[in-house]
């Protein structure tokens, strides 16, 4: 019935469908395994896509040739740029999205490709021989064969959802858990753990008093996530903030005994930097009021999301408490929050491939490693869709470092550290922040995506033009001498010190709170050369020039940890045997088995001392 593919994706979230299309894209043959294809690209929490750290997450899918950020830019009602007032290494592109055209975009998108087919059914297995995966199995007692298989289950395995004091099984609400595949797994030797997230209520917006909530517009013009030809956003709908009171948090107290969170009946820990309301209210009791976001969920639905209002409370309390926020004191509910448990595997189990160990050719990609959000998620299936296809070519793997990609970080910091909480990234947790900006990530992937073979000449030339626009720029900026009476009314302006004597532009550009756009309205000459680019174009080169200090002392400390990366350390290393290894440093270093001395590290447990000795021990 079914022939043998290169690669089969069982799930079809965020990390599925990015997983199906990166294999697909580089000429593989993909099946993607799904229980429900109208729920293709589902947006299970908040309708929005980016944010910090994870916007520039969403560029470098883009940059590889993914497609999460070209079905935004088709589908987004709203885009932000946040933290515009601090310097560009925390520029963070978001969008809010219309939750069905998101999902709908996607799936037409998947198949249009003809490289992927699908299959609508529960998977219970993977189909392993002598230590490899073969084939996955579903619960009709099928078996589709295929050289790699990667896990996208996102929380549906063993999905447990909890509203106050009742339970019920599924992965999402409306629909079932999945079973067997932990179970099968844990008998291979994984090891597996519970996690547990959460949702908000959605609310009817005919019924919201939006008189009293605050307006938060989006950019104007609006921005885009894609490198490629997306259509812009002309109009936008806006997004609102409210506020919660002390009110509020009474009545939702009152509700605390009846909590699954409360009273031990959820076991997974759930995310610290995204926590439910009673959680919120329970560990920042001195706080009056926590923020609200009141997003919409799409161009024309009624359905809104209310953003920072998770709870697993009984639903009457939800509704009791919610009516006690100014501008809900009639707001009707479509249904309620709920927490959701859910089986995840340490991802210290994993290659840098996000290949197991314990089972040749088997991939995990997104929450099954214990991460939370949806760009998280995306940016696992594209990396685990790669390698599993250069697997089946053996060809070498395909591994991002720290340095080339908050994608890398990410993976890098849930392979050597593992994770107890789901996982989500921010600006904080990378060194190369200034190299890992937004504004760079086509020039910093895209020619990789070309050599695994991707087909990016369109988005080579715009790489290209974009260069020869930086270096045209700043020549310009290099060689133009201003006159003081041209800019010195705008430093002025600005509280700058005025100009005393022709200087070359670049050292005004240099100044703080100086800007390359309204210099141009100053300055004729370089307004005619700047219009000559996208706007883009021009704020990529004005980074570079400003923060050239910074890139290059970044680019130093990259040089000497390649170094280090560059000591490559054997797979079937004996650590045991190594004298003067603490025990700490040989046991993780045993069970993650480090490709290199960079990687070892960055292993939770290993000291500099191991270091020191690894390196001798190899002639370093």
């Amino acid at each position: 019935m079914f022939d043998t593919y290169d690669v089969v994706v069982v799930g079809a979230g965020h990390a599925g469908c990015e997983a199906a299309v990166a294999a697909a894209n580089l000429g593989a043959k993909v099946m993607l395994a799904t229980m429900n294809m109208e729920t293709i690209a589902k947006m299970s929490c908040n309708p929005a896509m980016g944010g910090v750290a994870k916007g520039q997450i969403v560029r470098e899918i883009d940059a590889l040739n993914g497609y999460s950020g070209i079905v935004t830019d088709h589908t987004m009602i709203q885009f932000r740029l946040l933290n515009r007032s601090k310097g560009p290494a925390m520029w963070s592109p978001r969008a809010q999205s219309d939750r069905m055209r998101f999902a709908e975009k996607w799936r037409l998108m998947l198949e249009a490709h003809p490289n992927i087919d699908f299959w609508q059914e529960m998977v219970t297995g993977i189909v392993v021989k002598d230590k490899k995966a073969v084939g996955i199995r579903t619960s009709l007692g099928l078996e589709i064969p295929a050289k790699t298989v990667i896990l996208t289950n996102g929380t549906f395995l063993n999905g447990l959802i909890h509203i106050g004091e009742k339970q019920m099984g599924g992965g999402r609400a409306g629909e079932r858990a999945a079973k067997g595949i932990t179970e099968q797994l844990v008998e291979l030797g994984f090891e597996a753990s519970r996690m547990k997230t959460g949702t908000p209520p959605r609310i009817d917006a005919r019924s919201i008093n939006w008189s009293a909530l605050e307006v938060q517009e989006g950019d104007q013009p609006a921005g885009k996530f894609s490198y490629t030809d997306t259509p812009e956003l002309k109009e936008q709908r806006p997004c609102h903030i409210g506020y919660t009171n002390k009110k509020v948090h009474e009545c939702l107290k009152e509700g605390f005994s009846r909590s699954p969170m409360f009273n031990g009946r959820i076991q997974g820990l759930g995310p610290r930097y995204c926590p439910s309301i009673e959680d919120k209210i329970d560990r920042f009791s001195e706080r009056d009021r926590h923020q609200l976001f009141v997003e919409p969920e799409g161009w024309n639905t009624a359905e809104i999301y209310l953003n920072g209002f998770s709870s697993s409370l009984p639903e009457d309390v939800q509704f009791k408490a919610m009516r006690l926020i100014p501008g809900f004191e009639q707001a009707k509910m479509f249904r309620p929050g709920y927490a959701i448990e859910y089986d995840f595997f340490q991802p210290t189990q994993l290659k840098q491939t996000l290949e197991t160990r314990l089972v040749d050719g088997l991939y995990f990609a997104g929450q099954i490693n214990g991460t939370t959000g949806y760009e998280e998620a995306a940016c696992q299936g594209l990396m685990a869709g790669i390698n599993a296809i250069r697997k089946v070519r053996e060809e070498e793997p395909f591994v991002l470092k720290r340095s080339d990609a908050y994608i890398g970080v990410l993976i890098d910091d849930l392979i050597n550290k593992g994770t107890n909480e789901p996982y989500r990234m921010f600006t904080s947790r990378a060194e190369y922040r200034i190299l890992l900006r937004q504004d760079n990530a086509d020039i910093r992937l895209t020619p990789i995506a070309q050599a695994l073979g991707m087909d990016v000449e369109e988005r080579m030339q715009r790489v290209r033009a974009k260069e020869a626009a930086e270096r045209d720029i700043s020549e310009f900026m290099k060689s133009y001498s201003v006159r003081p009476e041209a800019i010195n009314s705008y430093l002025d302006s600005l509280g700058s010190a005025p100009l005393r004597q022709p200087v070359k532009l670049m050292k005004v550009l240099l100044r703080p709170k100086v800007n390359a756009e309204a210099l141009a309205e100053h300055l004729p000459e370089l307004k005619a050369v700047l219009d000559q680019y996208p706007k883009e174009f021009v704020e990529y080169s004005e980074i570079k020039a400003k923060y050239a200090g910074y890139i290059k002392k970044e680019e130093e400390q990259v040089e000497k940890m390649n170094r280090l990366e560059s000591v490559r350390l054997p797979e079937n290393f004996n650590y045991h045997a190594i004298q003067g290894l603490s025990a700490e440093g040989q046991e993780k270093l045993s069970r993650i088995r480090p490709g290199s001395i960079g990687q070892a590290s960055r292993i939770s447990g290993v000291s500099a001392s191991d270091i020191s000795i690894l390196l001798v021990y190899m002639g370093r």
